[in-house]
């Protein structure tokens, strides 16, 4: 199981983070994504990219996995029973799907777009656990969405769709259905 995803930057100040397993509160938060980073970035680029790490929060034999990009870190804490190049793939599929929304994905982005950030990694992980990797799939998933908002936010005359929802339900202005010769429909004819 996923136990939290972190992105920090070269300097320790979080990017994101979502944790997937509950932790008590936002100075304990603080507390677990700075005993991350000081983990991660005291290692040289040579190294692997993964290591068993001890987070009290969430245990012992927790394995930290992450990527170095630029000036990012993207770091997933994993419970043992994840593969570990698994979850290297994952971390690829995520910034790939980052890149592809934001043209060349930047630090500023996830701090700008935070919102649309997320929204792609729900669209990768839930509740710790993996939902999709197929990276045609949740691109298609973030573009339904934007243009769902998008089409939220066109302004319509309301008055007119308003006459056109009556029409076409076949409601009058008072309220009544009406059929074709303008006689009540919902009257008995007995």
């Amino acid at each position: 199981m996923i136990k939290g995803v972190i992105i920090v930057n070269n300097h320790g100040k979080p990017r994101l983070a979502k944790f997937y397993q509950s932790v008590e509160n936002e100075a304990v938060q603080q507390t677990v994504i700075r005993r991350i980073f000081t983990q991660v970035a005291q290692r040289p680029d040579n190294f692997c990219n993964y290591l068993e790490g001890s987070i009290p929060e969430w245990g012992d034999h927790i394995k930290l996995i992450y990527r170095h990009y630029a000036t990012l870190f993207f770091v997933f804490a994993v419970d043992a029973q994840e593969s570990d190049l698994g979850i290297l793939d994952l971390i690829q599929v995520f910034v790939e799907a980052l890149d592809k929304c934001f043209e060349n994905v930047c630090e500023l982005d996830l701090i700008f777009h935070s919102d649309r950030v997320h929204y792609v990694l729900d669209e990768i992980v839930m509740g710790g656990m993996v939902l999709e990797t197929n990276i045609t799939s949740i691109l298609q998933a973030i573009r339904d969405q934007g243009k769902m908002h998008s089409d939220s936010l066109t302004k319509t005359d309301t008055a007119n769709s308003t006459a056109q929802i009556r029409s076409q339900l076949g409601v009058d202005y008072k309220g009544e259905a009406t059929d074709n010769s303008g006689t009540n429909a919902w009257q008995y004819h007995w």
